[in-house]
Order: structure tokens, then sequence, then C-alpha cells
């Protein structure tokens, strides 16, 4: 079965439906979604917050039945300060609606103890929903690191609260393969895919990773080296926003089109290799 997918900060704030449609045109069974908008729009699109109406809710779970595409994760769960897991109670209900079975979750919460048992807090409300979670870790967050975010899997001690991998992350924090190859494959849950140079282009690494990444073979990252570390039956969705495409009046099509094919490639070289041994 093809796990490609994209992510929907890939597509800055393209109404939902119109997402599945790029997503199936492109040949994508997945696509990642937020319940409200990125808050950058560069070819105006017409405003389309899920979390706000349900008749678009209604019509995105149409248009995927209709698309073969289905929703490989919900995004936005973050806790914060201030902000627990019961608080997200209303969101994961939505979520539930739009037929999510797997949600992330940040923290940006600089107290490591209460974000740890938030995260539990957050993994059991999803199970008894039929839900599994992952967390991802990035500079910047409270899970900065890849040691970080596996001693935080580890804590919460779930089969079901897994990790997310983003490749952009894991190489700009300085893990390596050989760090990725000492994880318990069944720890990770998710993989997002990108490319990047190996040192900033931007004043902040948010901005960089939020608007500016790069197609697979663009950047520096060992990509095949993780792939092929990473297991294969796992969703591999693509994560690059190219802000500077956008606003040059690239479209979605062309511009997320050219990284799936770089993907697809990049994804035939990891099966022309055996997995590597664990």
């Amino acid at each position: 079965m093809d796990r490609l997918g994209i992510e929907f900060l890939s597509v800055f704030d393209m109404p939902p439906v119109q997402f599945v449609g790029l997503a199936a045109d492109l040949g994508c069974q997945h696509i990642s979604i937020g319940l409200s908008q990125v808050g950058y729009n560069p070819h105006n699109y017409p405003k389309a917050v899920l979390r706000d109406d349900p008749a678009l809710r209604r019509e995105m779970v149409a248009a995927m039945r209709d698309r073969g595409v289905s929703i490989s994760l919900g995004e936005g769960l973050a806790i914060r300060p201030g902000v627990a897991a019961r608080d997200l109670a209303g969101d994961l209900e939505l979520m539930c609606e739009l037929g999510v079975k797997r949600i992330n979750t940040i923290s940006l919460d600089p107290d490591m103890g209460r974000t740890l048992d938030e995260f539990g807090k957050l993994a059991e409300m999803a199970a008894g929903a039929g839900v599994e979670t992952t967390a991802e870790f990035a500079p910047g967050l409270t899970l900065d690191t890849l040691p970080k975010a596996l001693a935080a899997v580890r804590h919460v001690n779930r089969p079901d609260f897994r990790l997310l991998i983003d490749t952009m992350h894991l190489g700009r924090t300085g893990s390596t393969a050989a760090d990725l190859a000492a994880i318990d494959p069944a720890l990770i849950g998710y993989v997002q895919l990108a490319d990047a140079p190996l040192k900033p282009r931007f004043a902040t690494y948010m901005e960089e990773a939020m608007y500016e990444r790069m197609a697979p073979g663009d950047g520096e990252l060992p990509l095949l080296e993780f792939l092929t570390i990473l297991p294969r039956d796992r969703v591999i969705s693509l994560e690059i926003p190219l802000r500077s495409e956008a606003e040059a009046g690239v479209g979605p099509h062309e511009r997320l089109g050219r990284c799936v094919a770089a993907a697809r490639e990049l994804l035939a070289k990891r099966d022309s290799v055996a997995p590597a041994a664990r």
C-alpha cells in the first residue's frame, strides 16, 4: 500500500476539500489536518476553518470517501502553560468526527514533569476514542532533542503513544542515523519527510521549519540513511512548505508535485536496498 502523504503545513491554508483533491491528484492517500488555519495564505484562498464549520467537516469527510484519501495525522493538540489535556477534549472529538485515528502532540510548557503528566492524560483520552498519539520534538519545544522525546515516550509507557520523527528536526538537532538505529522501531509511529541545509538560513529555526523547507535531494540531510532505518510500514508524509515558491506564483500542484516525485525517487532507492539491521 502507498504510504505517502502530504502535511497540511505544506499547503498554506488551502481549504480542506481542495486539499483532499490535491493529494488525490498527486497520487497520495494520506493528509494531515489542523482544526485551525496556519495563518499564511499567499494564494488568497477563501477562509475555511474546520473547527468552526460542521458543514465543512461533512464536506471533507465526503470528499475523502470519494477520492480515496484519509487523514493520517491530526495536528494542533499542544500542551501549554495553562492548557491541559482535558482542555483538548473538544478538539479530539472533532478529530474523531473527521475520522482521525492518530493525533500528534507537542509541549510548549517548560515544566517537564507537567508535560509528561499531560502527555499521559492526553494519550489515555485519545485511546478511549480509539486514537493513537505521537509526540514530536523540535528546537524550541519542551522536547527539543530525540533523547528527550524518547525519554518521554518511555515515561508514558503506552503502546499507543509513540515518536513522530520529522527528518528536518532529526538532522538539525544533531541526531544521526546511528542514533535512529538504536531505537526500538515499535516506538516510532509516524514520519514527516523534508530536506534542509545543515546550517540555519533564517533568524529563527521555527520560521524556517514553518515556511521554507526543501524537497528531498535539494538539501543536505542524509535522508536515504534515515529512511533505510525507519520502519517501512509507517506513513511518510511530506512536510515541505515552500513560501518562496508560493510567493513567486508557483501553484500547489506544481510545487508539491515536484516534492512528491522527489520523495518517490528517494523511496525507490530505499526499497532497492535491504532494511538496515536492527
